[in-house]
Order: structure tokens, then C-alpha cells, then sequence
């Protein structure tokens, strides 16, 4: 699947088309809409560690690090927390092969815990901001630095249980992690810094009276100019029905790009991200309503694609009769989209 990937001498991020082996990661280049035939590079697995969540990229809270026996580091971005988890498990899986108990290990720390069903993340941050009912934001001082507008992390999990998304503190400290794995949160103060960096999963986020967290700044309302405010409500605030790395043609160049496409629903938009920019900002997206939606067959270029294409296209109409031609990375992925377009539209 796509992957943003972080360059070795031009520290920029390029999106790369990776497969994984028994041994290795290769990643390849899309060029004009279709996969280069041999790989831009390997990532050898052998003696690799994966560390997952990294957080050392504010602004990428998705990131895997993969660090070689050579003491090369590479940076990989997924579009969501399942497709990262999916992924640092198969690579992990790979890497520990010939130890099939780490392997068991690491299936069950995956099945540990899940999201009560019908609630997000998004869900409970916006609970969260809510005035009234919402986390109560206050002063705190620590070690001589005076933080606005934080929380402490026995005040999160009081809330969480309280606001019945967890039943017990170690599913409440669970849910916390993961929204400050997303971003939503960040610790601030000595205490919950240092935690944040221990190499046990479990201790990231702290149960604790002493340790400081407040709203990370990409998930604060933005309410800069009307214009923006507009936005962010009309479009953006819609739940997430789907998202990941496609390929799309651009209107006026004609040159096949991937993006990061995220498809909301009430209001219904599909949004599209260029996932080698650090602002978490849309390039381009649109209503559904009133939308065409189909597969267009792969035998021979349709009329308005350009380039030699990988295949597995589907075409969007907009009720304003603008075209979008989008590649899906088989198949079945193409259909899942269709399927999850339709209805909205």
C-alpha cells in the first residue's frame, strides 16, 4: 500500500508504493499513475526495530520508525490509526519470524482493548470541548512553568468513566493513550514529558493528579476568520466514514498524484490531503450530494484519463459536471470506495 516516506539526505516526504516481504520492505515510485517495475529502495529486516507509536513529528502522530542494524532510520506515515497498527503488526510479525510467542504476544496486546462500538475519537474530543459538560480546563503550575487551559490525567480518566467510555481506569487510561497517539491531547510539564517517552506502552499516558496534559493545537477550534469557521463546520465536521492513499489526476496538468483522501458523512464531502505537507489541511474536496459514482473498466485508456495508468479507476461527476479520475490499488479497494460513496451521494 502507499506510505508517505521521509527522505535520508533531503529530509522532505515523498509518497512511496511499499510491499512487504519475508526479510525486507521494498518500496517503489508511481510515476505518470503507474507503479515503477523495480523498487526505489529496501529496508532490510533483519536485525530491525520498530518503534510504534513514534511521536518525534508533532505534526505526524501515525508515524512507524523502523531503525536498521546499520543505524538507519526510516519514517513512515499511515492515514489511520488501524492502517498503522495494521501495519507495524505485519512488519513486526515479520521481523520476529522465527519467534512465534513475541508474534502471539503482539496479537494479543492488539485485541486488548477496542472502542466501544459507534464511538470515535473525534466524538469524544468534541465531548470534550463541550462547555458545560466537557473536561474543565484550569492553571496548574510545575517546576516554576505556568501552564493555561490543562488538565491533569486522573481528571481525564474521571471523566471518561463518568462519561460512560470506559468502565474501568485501565480501559479509560487505554482510551487516553490513543487520543494522545492521534494528537488530540500532548503532555506538558516534566511529569507527563517523561512518561511519554518510556519504551513501556502502558506508561505514556498517567493516571496521576501531578501530570499535565491540555488539547494538542491541531485539534483546537479554529476560529481565526469567519471564512474559516464556515469551513471547518460546513465540511469538516462530519463523521469518518473512510480514508486512506489514492491516486488522483489533477484538472489541469493532468499528472497523477496520491493523496490522502477522508470521506465524511453529514454533511457529505470527500476531502483530499497532499500527505508530504506538514499543515493537516485540505487541497481540494467537494459535496457529494448530487454526485455520479462508477468504475471505469481497464481494458484501454478511457476518454479524459491521460498516461499510462496502473488500472482499477473510477471516475466522480459532481452535480456541477467536474470530473475526478481516481486509482484505487486493486480491485477490491475500488469497490469498498463505490460502495462507501454511494449512499452519500
Amino acid at each position: 500500500g502507499f506510505l508517505p516516506l521521509q527522505g535520508h539526505i533531503v529530509r522532505n516526504w515523498k509518497v512511496r508504493w511499499f510491499v512487504l516481504l519475508q526479510d525486507k520492505l521494498l518500496y517503489y515510485k508511481i510515476e505518470g499513475g503507474k507503479k515503477e517495475p523495480s523498487p526505489k529502495g529496501r529496508i532490510l529486516l533483519d536485525g530491525c526495530t520498530i518503534t510504534c507509536p513514534c511521536l518525534e513529528y508533532e505534526n505526524r502522530p501515525l508515524l512507524i520508525k523502523l531503525k536498521t542494524k546499520t543505524n538507519t532510520d526510516y519514517f513512515l506515515e499511515c492515514c489511520s490509526r488501524e492502517e498503522r497498527d495494521s501495519w507495524a503488526l505485519d512488519i513486526t510479525g515479520a521481523i520476529h519470524a522465527g519467534h512465534p510467542v513475541q508474534v502471539q504476544e503482539l496479537h494479543r496486546m492488539k485485541n486488548s482493548f477496542k472502542l466501544l462500538e459507534n464511538i470515535s475519537l473525534h466524538d469524544i474530543v468534541e465531548r470534550m470541548y463541550d462547555s458545560s459538560t466537557g473536561i474543565k480546563l484550569t492553571r496548574n503550575l510545575d517546576q516554576g512553568n505556568r501552564y493555561k487551559e490543562t488538565f491533569t490525567g486522573s481528571a481525564l480518566v474521571d471523566w471518561l468513566i463518568s462519561n460512560n467510555f470506559a468502565v474501568s481506569r485501565f480501559e479509560a487510561v487505554t482510551l487516553a493513550s490513543m487520543l494522545m497517539d492521534e494528537n488530540f491531547i500532548r503532555p506538558v510539564g516534566v511529569r507527563s514529558t517523561e512518561a511519554m517517552r518510556s519504551s513501556d506502552p502502558s506508561e505514556k499516558f498517567l493516571d496521576d493528579s501531578t501530570a499535565l496534559y491540555m488539547f494538542a493545537e491541531s485539534s483546537k477550534k479554529n476560529t481565526s476568520s469567519k471564512e474559516e469557521v464556515h469551513f471547518n463546520v460546513s465540511e469538516l465536521s462530519g463523521k469518518i466514514v473512510k480514508q486512506g492513499f489514492l491516486v488522483k489526476q489533477g484538472h489541469k496538468r493532468k499528472n497523477w498524484k496520491v493523496r490522502k483522501f477522508v470521506l465524511r458523512a453529514d454533511p457529505a464531502f470527500l476531502h483530499y490531503y497532499d500527505p508530504t505537507k506538514e499543515e493537516n489541511k485540505p487541497v481540494g474536496g467537494f459535496s457529494l450530494r448530487g454526485c455520479l459514482v462508477s468504475a471505469l473498466e481497464d481494458n484501454g485508456v478511457p476518454a479524459g484519463v491521460k498516461g499510462n495508468v496502473q488500472g482499477n479507476l473510477f471516475k466522480i461527476i459532481t452535480k456541477n459536471d467536474i470530473h475526478y479520475y481516481i486509482q484505487a490499488s486493486s480491485k477490491a479497494e475500488r469497490v469498498q470506495w463505490i460502495e462507501a460513496i454511494k449512499p452519500l451521494t
